[in-house]
């Protein structure tokens, strides 16, 4: 699976070579050279085993957060967490026209980073408590939070001898703790946000199929544009955002059977896979993952309303 964080329809903070502070051992200083900032932060260690670090949101400039390390979390890992495309992409979202802070109803006053799960060198999971306020009733909003960016997935539709047949991936989910039929899948790798080209190499590594980056349709993009042209599977914990594509092309009755069973996979980085071809008109009852069944709801909505390409609805 591959990992990244950008998105459409939300302004990007700056990269991190350009982020407008720099480090010293022990706090974090404006750069003078800088000409737009973002917010200001200091490193601190108040008590001094528990690392803490201020920030100031343009929506609250009046509220500084702390952001601190949970028992366990080593200056590293703090660090490479405040600094993250995940953590800063967070902070804008809830700063955005329908963030959180837009309407000045909430505040942000704390975050505890509660851990940090690395790829290599690159961060892959972070999980976070924040404590917003809802001013009103001065009680907390439920706030942890499961970050993990976003990610792509792809309905592939196979016409063969007047039948019409659905790709599936079996993997070992380990957080449910059983086998799942799912759709092939992958979280960005990039800051790019080439969703579409993460999806094709993503089919290429779980399937063996190779597709055209032109012939893909993003079924999510036909969503209303306040909804960002995303569906998030699990809103209440995790900022997991998902763009579903669709495929559907021509193959022969021979293909289908060499597909069926394929054992597949990146074998080193553990994923297990064997693809299953099941007949789209059965799909919906032969899995339980979300991916394919919203996939599923948006492709016969869009068909309905006549916005899929002709070659796409045969």
């Amino acid at each position: 699976m591959r990992v990244a964080v950008p998105r459409y329809g939300l302004p990007f903070l700056e990269p991190l070579n350009k982020f407008p502070f720099s480090f010293s051992s022990s706090t974090l200083s404006p750069n003078k050279t800088c000409t737009q900032t973002t917010f200001s932060a200091k490193m601190s260690t108040t008590p001094p085993s528990q690392l803490s670090h201020i920030i100031n949101l343009p929506a609250q400039l009046d509220q500084p957060v702390t952001i601190l390390a949970a028992p366990g979390v080593s200056d590293t890992q703090f660090r490479n967490a405040i600094e993250s495309s995940l953590f800063k992409q967070w902070l804008k979202n809830i700063q955005t026209e329908a963030g959180m802070l837009a309407n000045g109803a909430m505040s942000l006053r704390q975050v505890l980073i509660q851990g940090v799960d690395m790829f290599g060198k690159r961060l892959g999971f972070l999980k976070f408590k924040a404590d917003i306020i809802d001013k009103e009733t001065g009680q907390k909003v439920p706030g942890i939070v499961f970050a993990r960016g976003p990610a792509v997935a792809v309905l592939i539709l196979l016409d063969s001898e007047g039948e019409t047949y659905a790709v599936l991936t079996e993997q070992v989910r380990v957080p449910v703790g059983r086998l799942i039929l799912e759709l092939p899948a992958g979280m960005l790798d990039d800051d790019q946000g080439d969703f579409a080209g993460t999806a094709v190499r993503e089919v290429e590594e779980e399937t063996g199929i190779h597709l055209n980056v032109h012939d893909m349709v993003d079924l999510t993009a036909f969503l209303d544009t306040s909804t960002g042209g995303r569906v998030f599977p699990s809103p209440g914990g995790c900022d997991e955002e998902i763009s579903l594509f669709l495929y559907r092309g021509n193959v022969s009755k021979e293909k289908i059977q060499q597909l069926q069973g394929k054992e597949t996979g990146l074998r080193d980085h553990g994923e297990l896979i064997k693809v299953h071809v099941v007949p789209y008109d059965k799909l919906w009852r032969a899995t339980a993952d979300a991916k394919a069944l919203t996939a599923i709801a948006l492709y016969e909505m869009a068909k309905r309303d006549g916005l899929l390409p002709c070659s796409t609805t045969s």
